[in-house]
């Protein structure tokens, strides 16, 4: 696929997906870009912010298949992946697939749910397969997991182990609309439009997941000179010595801001990249893969503004 192309079907993807979705652009172009980059997602903010409203709108974008799972206490693993039956007539065991097989798969309150249920998503988000009885079934391409949690409520909740975190290309926050876009929000529900009801905002499907497969293996033609690669590893170097971080990054935030990087030059029309990108990228990735010494947490230090001071201080290539 050439790159005006994949430009021009990112542009129309964030259109169509914006008539819905009232602001939000970060939101909705570093989705595009890890769904690019066959990355997972992780989505937090307060509830009522348009979460759900946001991956099921971009479901009606792609011509894919869409599953979701409310994430609850007593969900268990097999209610992801799917279980064997015996069938009497056959005498034997069939695989009765659960809704993680499919293309874009929302994860709603994943932190709601027990760990040996959130870890069987290990597998599908780092390795596209599944294993069940012994057996392995590969998830049909593209595959994105779209994770939602609630900052605020933590009772009953069940935090992300580390590991899980790291299997997450991006950690996105979202945020309170300004006041422009809450009364666009309220003029739908004035001219009688219901976001419950997505077929009154005539979306139309800009992408085939043959078209999210071919822009997939064409972004890996993007040119990464070799001084940007050093930019990354210094970067990811410079969050383990820091003195306000006890955990930096592991080494595949460092590949994660490498590919989503590439992924993001495409979508912008560029055949390389940037140190700007790797700057835009930073904070997505790396957020939600530091840990904060005490003494900073007490003082109300933010992983994004510790982000922030590690780009400063790493000098970025001469383009």
């Amino acid at each position: 696929m050439e790159l005006a192309q994949i430009a021009s079907l990112f542009e129309k993807a964030v259109a169509e997906i914006g008539k819905v979705v009232v602001g939000q652009e970060e939101l909705v172009e570093a989705t595009l870009v890890a769904l690019f980059c066959e990355g997972n997602v992780l989505i937090e903010g307060v509830p009522g912010l348009g979460k759900t409203l946001f991956v099921n709108t971009l479901s009606r974008a792609l011509t894919c298949d869409f599953g979701r799972i409310q994430f609850t206490p007593d969900l268990m693993p097999s209610d992801l992946t799917g279980h064997s039956i015996y069938n009497a007539q056959e005498q034997q065991f069939t695989f009765n697939p659960g809704p993680i097989f499919t293309n874009l798969l929302l994860a709603d309150e994943i932190n709601r749910a027990p760990a040996k249920t959130q870890s069987a998503l290990l597998e599908a988000m780092q390795e596209r397969q599944v294993t069940v009885d012994g057996k392995s079934y590969p998830l049909a391409r593209p595959y994105i997991t779209i994770a939602t949690q609630n900052p605020l409520e933590q009772e009953g909740t069940y935090p992300l182990p580390e590991a899980q975190l790291d299997r997450f290309m991006f950690k996105l926050l979202i945020d309170y609309p300004v006041i422009e876009q809450e009364r666009r929000i309220l003029t739908h529900y004035a001219e009688g439009r219901d976001n419950r009801d997505l077929t009154q905002f005539n979306l139309q499907p800009v992408m085939t997941g043959d078209d999210v497969v071919a822009i997939q293996e064409a972004i890996v033609k993007i040119i990464i000179e070799p001084s940007i690669v050093n930019y990354i590893s210094d970067v990811i170097a410079k969050t383990r010595a820091w003195h306000t971080i006890s955990v930096g990054a592991s080494p595949r935030a460092g590949v994660h801001i490498l590919l989503a990087a590439r992924a993001m030059a495409a979508c912008r029309g560029r055949d390389f990249v940037v140190p700007d990108d790797v700057k835009e990228l930073a904070p997505w990735v790396l957020r939600h893969r530091l840990r904060l010494r005490p003494d900073a947490e007490i003082e109300g230090v933010l992983a994004d503004d510790v982000i922030r001071e590690v780009l400063d201080t790493v000098e970025a290539p001469r383009q």
